[in-house]
């Protein structure tokens, strides 16, 4: 852990950017946590997979930037979680992953709970805007984190990574590498798997609090701009071109451009929920 600078808060915003095109998707992020008036800092976690120039824009954003190593884990356990041989065991079925992903650079997240100058850290996804103040998540207990609901409400009891609450810990740093890399073990979703064994009683965020994409036009009846406090770009990103689902995403990847550029962002109460306006 090599940070650039020291904490101002006591509390953060934490995500990590792992190559080009997550730091795209941070800066948007970036963009979107200031706007929501928080005094919280804003911490980058970044590999050696990005170059200065891509960090420029998160440095002048004002964002604390972070630089990480990949976790110290086995040779063997590296091999079982490698892009091919993981999504050869444990293929995406609901949708794509773009060629950029890299499974290994998920595990890169524990390193959040080395942050021990914060009290409590909030982990958002680069692919995620955060759309209305959501400073109260501090106050909520280690480890929350929001349901995996994208397709059906019956998954209510799975996790999703994208945004959970956590006390950093020198300790529970150890029992996580510990845990992680025991002998044969594979973490069919890399960090999601591994967080929702490690905390089995994790506390349920309000699914407003991690808004799947997917929701758009899976459950619209769920969706209410209104109440979604971060919006998460799971699956395909919104800085591809013509991905399998631009079409009928449009209305959400035009909201994560204007937040990228800057230019042109549109108040969140005056966007109609996908069943049209008003609901």
């Amino acid at each position: 852990m090599r940070p650039a600078s020291p904490p101002a808060y006591m509390h953060a915003f934490v995500t990590l950017v792992t190559n080009a095109d997550y730091a795209k998707g941070a800066v948007a992020l970036a963009r979107s946590v200031r706007r929501t008036g928080t005094n919280a800092d804003m911490v980058v976690l970044h590999t050696g997979g990005v170059d200065g120039s891509a960090l420029q824009p998160l440095s002048e954003l004002g964002c604390r930037l972070v630089a990480v190593d990949h976790l110290p884990l086995s040779d063997a356990f590296n091999e079982r979680h490698s892009r091919s041989q993981l999504h050869a065991a444990a293929p995406f079925a609901k949708g794509r992953k773009p060629e950029f992903h890299s499974p290994l650079d998920n595990f890169c997240k524990l390193r959040l709970w080395q942050l021990t100058e914060y009290e409590t850290c909030v982990f958002i996804d680069a692919d995620a805007l955060v759309l209305r103040n959501i400073d109260k998540l501090f106050a909520y207990p280690q480890f929350s984190a929001a349901p995996n609901v994208y397709e059906t409400l019956g998954d209510f009891h799975r996790l999703n990574s994208g945004v959970f609450v956590a006390r950093p810990s020198v300790l529970t740093f150890a029992a996580m590498l510990e845990r992680l890399d025991e002998p044969d073990v594979f973490w069919r979703r890399t960090d999601q798997t591994f967080l929702e064994s490690f905390f089995p009683d994790w506390h349920g965020l309000p699914v407003f609090m991690n808004m799947l994409q997917y929701v758009w036009f899976n459950l619209p009846e769920l969706w209410d701009w209104k109440q979604i406090g971060v919006l998460h770009y799971q699956y395909e990103k919104p800085w591809e071109t013509d991905h399998p689902k631009s079409d009928r995403l449009k209305p959400l990847i035009d909201l994560w451009q204007a937040h990228y550029t800057g230019e042109n962002i549109p108040e969140i109460a005056g966007l109609d929920n996908p069943s049209g306006p008003g609901g």
